[in-house]
């Protein structure tokens, strides 16, 4: 319940405009690996393969903070929903001025009919399966508040085996 207040209430702060927004020059590669290093227990106890083959640093323009939340996000939610091979691939991709992070995981494909409802506050695509885990329903609208707050792109992609996650960060 706490948890839930918790981002509630930051949820709130994003879409009022209240939340300060502090952009600075990052590594996006440094980040990622702290979060994997932080859910380290919960990736070896749900024995998932985490893939992330990134050789140097990848520096971006954004909310530190805030990115690392998104991030945070997209894992945990990669997490919970992880089937079959349980792998989890996290990659990155040069654009032009941009790179976009995608973090993949195998499992069951979003219903189609849900896509346009993910990142809408309390929207669940399996009620009963997100009980299991805890689920609130909050987290990617949170994403999207606070990719929104950046001026910055997101989304979700179906594959037969499974879904990606991304997000769009400036490099210049």
């Amino acid at each position: 319940m706490n948890k839930l207040v918790r981002n509630l209430l930051t949820l709130n702060q994003l879409e009022s405009g209240r939340d300060e927004m502090t952009v600075e020059r990052f590594d996006i590669v440094t980040l990622i690996r702290g979060v994997l290093q932080s859910m380290d227990i919960m990736i070896q106890q749900k024995e998932a393969k985490v893939g992330f083959d990134a050789e140097k640093p990848v520096y971006v323009w954004a909310d530190e903070f805030k990115t690392e939340e998104v991030i945070r996000n997209y894992f945990s939610n990669a997490m919970n929903h992880v089937k079959g091979d349980k792998i989890i691939d996290i990659k990155y991709t040069m654009l032009e001025n941009k790179v976009r992070i995608g973090i993949f995981n195998t499992g069951d494909p979003i219903p189609v009919d849900s896509l346009p409802h993910l990142w809408e506050k309390f929207y669940k695509v399996g009620k009963a399966r997100t009980r299991e885990y805890g689920g609130s329903g909050v987290g990617l609208s949170i994403v999207k508040a606070i990719m929104d707050s950046m001026n910055q792109q997101y989304g979700v992609i179906n594959y037969t085996n499974g879904v990606e996650f991304w997000i769009e960060l400036e490099t210049k």
